[in-house]
């Protein structure tokens, strides 16, 4: 407790270019560019393979790369490829951390509609793009939010890894704190990233009970429920 008590007390941390709010706010550059470039590339393309049931092995490729991708080895590659005169070598790395789950929950959650409600939709007559747009996207809005969850939290604990190329962020509190066994700065940071990664899972969480319709949500609690009858 003394040791946050002596970071979070002492009035130096709290401003300048070094201070709390500085590097919270640049964790949030890097986390919600990271996460806006892979949300333009995964949603798309899960909405695509999808819908049309093509190009799954793409989804199976990328849940894969989820598990073994060393996001700290990428970062050393892109530094040493690219250097450090960008954020380029960070972001990179994030993006490719972020992709998987959203892409793996946007294809779940549009291919797990029931063909019923798709047949239905077709049956009035709306076309292939209006089908996605009206019917699937709404159904399937809980699983996508829950992957744009998951890589969000993701990206901002791994955010931490942009001060190891001297970029900013609360990781330079962790990093510059182990260099100069100031461990009230390591202590403090690491809170620091805890506290923001709860925040964004209530952001989304939030999110979700706003733009979820409440159909919606009751049908996915039953079919969770469901599902664990069917396990147990």
């Amino acid at each position: 407790m003394s040791w946050l008590s002596d970071f979070f007390g002492d009035p130096a941390n709290w401003s300048g270019p070094d201070g709390i709010p500085a590097r919270l706010l640049e964790h949030l550059e890097f986390s919600a560019l990271a996460l806006a470039l892979a949300m333009l590339v995964a949603i798309p393309l899960g909405l695509l393979i999808g819908h049309t049931g093509r190009g799954g092995v793409v989804v199976v490729i990328s849940a894969n790369l989820a598990r073994a991708l060393p996001t700290l080895g990428l970062l050393v590659l892109f530094v040493l490829l690219l250097g450090t005169a960008s954020i380029l070598p960070v972001i990179i790395p994030l993006v490719l951390l972020a992709i998987p789950p959203i892409l793996v929950n946007t294809f779940e959650g549009i291919r797990g509609v029931d063909p019923e409600l798709r047949d239905a939709a077709y049956g009035m007559g709306l076309t292939g793009g209006q089908v996605l747009g009206r019917v699937l996207v709404p159904v399937a809005l809980p699983l996508i939010l829950l992957g744009l969850r998951l890589s969000a939290i993701q990206v901002v604990a791994t955010t931490t890894v942009a001060a190891y190329t001297g970029l900013g962020g609360l990781g330079r509190f962790v990093i510059d704190g182990f260099a100069t066994k100031d461990y009230a700065s390591v202590v403090g940071g690491s809170v620091l990233i805890v506290l923001f990664a709860l925040a964004v899972q209530l952001v989304f969480t939030l999110l979700q009970r706003t733009t979820v319709s409440p159909g919606v949500s009751r049908r996915v609690k039953v079919r969770q429920v469901a599902s664990g009858r069917e396990t147990t």
